[in-house]
Parts: C-alpha cells; structure tokens; sequence
C-alpha cells in the first residue's frame, strides 16, 4: 500500500510540477469504471502537450500546441497504459508491481516474465533494469534534494541509499513494466521508437526517484487522502495547462513552407500507406498510359 499511496502522490505531484508554458499534462477524466476483461478499476485519460520535448526533425510535423492522448487503467498491481496520436503510432505499456527486488534467483528473465504477465516475454537482449541509485538522469532534471546517495527520510529514518541496497532494503518494491512501441511510417520509424524508449526510461527513472525522495510528504496518507490530494492538484494542473496556453502572445512567425512528394504507381500501394483513393475512369478508356500518382503535402 506505501508504494501505491507514493506513486499516485508522485505522479499527480510531478505532472504539476511540469506543466506550464502551454505544455504538460491535462486530466480530462479520472474515475472508477468497468474494463470488460479485467473488471473494475480505475480509468485516466490525458492529454500530454510536449510540442517543446519533441526532437527537432519531428517539430516541423506537428502543430503548435501538440498533444498525445493516453489512456490508463489502474488494476493495483496490474495497470495498462496506452498513448495513441495517429493511426500508425502506439505506445502500450504494461505494470506489475510486486514485493521484490527483481531478483530472479535460478529462473531466467524469459521465465519470469511469463510468470509475471502471463504470455510470450520479451527478448533477454531487450531486457533493461533499471537502479534509481545508480543510473543516470538527464542533467536538467537533476535535484540534489532527490538524490537518492544524500537523501534521509525524517518521518521513516529511511537513507540514504547505498551501493548494493536492492540486496538489503526493506521495505522494497519492484515494477515490472513491459514496453512496446510502434511508428509505421517510413523513413521515422527507427528514430522515433528509440526517442521514445529512451523518454520512457528517463521518465521511469525520475519519478520513482521522486516517489523516494518525497516519501516525507506522502508517508501516513490513506488512499482517500491521496485521491483527495490528486484531485486538487489535477485541477490545478489543468488550470495552468490551460492559462498558459491562452496567453502565449501573438502566434509564432510561420515555417517557412517546404513540400514532400512521393511518387506511388498503384491504388495497392496507397492503400498500404492509409490513403483513400477516389474512383478513376476506366484505363481502357484511353491510349494515354497513366503517369504514377504525385501525393504532395505541405505542413501547417
């Protein structure tokens, strides 16, 4: 129950804290409902402005205020994320939290996760463990207040954390989080799901570094409270999303206009690709021979 009361506390916390200039996180409903497969919990759904996170090859695709849509449901210890943008771009990720350090003893990763999720595990290659001790966060987010080597709990007498504590600490917890993440789009696609993996891990890494670091803040809170205090700060947070979008001034002067064309010679193809082809004269109609299919676009 500690870690389930210091995640919601960090997680409604943390969306606060990065929201503001026309970005971060807006609640757009947080309430119990029914999942038809596994039944009743708790459902969220964002939406995550982060026009400014985006590498610079992706801004010039996207509109000004752009948001990913995610969609959560919270079955403590098993929870589903999910984060759609277009039809051709997912993200899934899957939790299960249990009372362990992530130590496998005899039973290889493979197995474990089977045993965890129940269904063909991910390749050992593609394994990562991550230590919120020991691994690096991006510099910008750094805080020696959440610095897990200096930081001590007053409430619990827990810390710092040293070299070696998943052996030794108690009480302790791991998440087990399974990610999977695809962008069909040609030309992106390997670029994109690696910026996103790696966002991912530094989002994973910063926030339960944050559940640790503000357990003075949390400890003692009954799961009423803590909604009680998500619910204030969901409002909050929107509030800023919002206010900061309505006054960022005059718009931007706009990109300089640029076209992409690609040549396609088949309805087959464009089909392939998600576009709609319109009805076309029969071809027997005319000796011309058809020239291939120019699609050209320019971003707003």
């Amino acid at each position: 129950m500690q870690y389930r009361i210091g995640q919601l506390y960090m997680i409604s916390k943390h969306s606060c804290e990065q929201s503001g200039g026309g970005e971060g996180v807006e609640v757009v409903r947080n309430e119990s409902d029914i999942h038809p497969q596994y039944g009743p919990g708790q459902l969220t759904e964002k939406r995550i402005y982060l026009s400014s996170k985006l590498p610079s090859w992706a801004k010039a695709f996207v509109p000004r205020f752009f948001y990913v849509t995610e969609k959560a449901w919270n079955f403590y210890p098993y929870t589903i994320t999910g984060v759609s943008f277009l039809p051709k771009f997912s993200i899934r990720i899957e939790t299960r939290f249990e009372n362990n350090n992530g130590d496998n003893g005899n039973v290889s990763m493979m197995e474990r996760e089977r045993e965890v999720f129940g269904d063909t595990p991910t390749p050992a290659e593609n394994v990562s463990f991550l230590d919120i001790l020991s691994d690096p966060i991006p510099e910008k987010h750094y805080k020696e207040t959440e610095d897990l080597s200096r930081w001590q709990s007053s409430k619990t007498g827990r810390g710092p954390l040293e070299k070696g504590w998943r052996d030794d600490h108690k009480p302790i917890m791991c998440s087990y989080k399974r990610v999977q993440c695809s962008f069909e789009v040609y030309g992106f696609q390997t670029r994109t799901e690696e910026f996103i993996h790696k966002n991912i891990r530094d989002i994973l890494l910063v926030g339960h570094r944050q559940a640790v670091a503000w357990i003075d803040e949390w400890h003692g809170l009954s799961l009423e409270e803590v909604r009680e205090y998500e619910q204030a700060m969901q409002e909050k947070t929107n509030s800023k999303v919002k206010s900061s979008q309505n006054n960022t001034g005059p718009p931007p002067a706009s990109r300089p206009a640029f076209s992409r064309s690609i040549s396609v010679t088949d309805e087959r193809s464009l089909k392939k690709m998600g576009v709609t082809t319109v009805a076309m004269s029969d071809p027997s109609a005319s000796s011309v021979p058809h020239s291939p299919l120019r699609l050209n676009s320019t971003p707003e």
